[in-house]
């Protein structure tokens, strides 16, 4: 069964549905590449995966280990290169706003986040720089 539907609206814009859940995504091309900007681009979508795939899967073991983790975020910085245009870079900060953690579990919970699906599934070439900020 397909994942998702992704429906060209015209003016750079896409509307993405997750066929199981029936939720929405509204993409457009970004200002430096004639779009308007007023969504997530194609390319800040996919290093947003990233973070999010990083807290789901450190939420998993949070969730199975009884650690709060809840408010913890993900600051992206998506870098851009030329020819190819692509992301040449994705900038993480991890920021764990709760929470008393020793350092077995601050470890176990950075490997789950530098070994998630999508961290695991972009080109070696891009270069991931992930930060961990333990409050």
């Amino acid at each position: 069964m397909a994942t998702s539907i992704v429906l060209y609206q015209g003016s750079l814009r896409t509307q993405a549905t997750h066929l199981a859940s029936g939720s929405n995504v509204i993409s457009d091309a970004p200002i430096d590449n004639h779009g308007k900007g007023e969504a997530f681009s194609p390319t800040d979508l996919m290093a947003t995966s990233l973070g999010s795939c990083m807290l789901t899967m450190m939420g998993i073991k949070a969730d199975q280990s009884h650690w709060n983790i809840e408010g913890t975020t993900v600051d992206i910085t998506k870098i851009m290169g030329t020819e190819p245009r692509r992301i040449i870079q994705i900038d993480a900060t991890v920021t764990f706003p709760k929470g008393e953690f020793d350092d077995k579990t601050k470890k176990i919970l950075e490997h789950i986040a530098l070994t998630c699906p999508v961290s695991k599934s972009l080109h070696p070439d891009l270069k991931q720089h992930i930060v961990f900020i333990w409050s």
